[in-house]
């Protein structure tokens, strides 16, 4: 999964019937694994290493991708 700083991070729920958390990534720590620091659109902040097939990436219009 290739990320920038600004794109959006979407994981699914665990519940059936919950909606999925969207957050922004502030930063990339780390491409391998995938480590990334994301605020949520809570204003909350974490540092997490998404899951396969749990989270996607909704890239930025207009950025390249590294």
């Amino acid at each position: 999964m290739k990320v920038t700083e600004g794109d959006r991070l979407v994981i699914e729920s665990e519940r059936v019937g919950q909606p999925p958390r969207k957050g922004t990534i502030e930063e990339v720590l780390s491409h391998d694994p995938l480590r990334v620091r994301v605020r949520w659109e809570n204003d909350r902040e974490s540092t997490i290493t998404p899951d396969g097939g749990a989270a996607r990436v909704e890239h930025t219009p207009g950025k390249r991708l590294r």
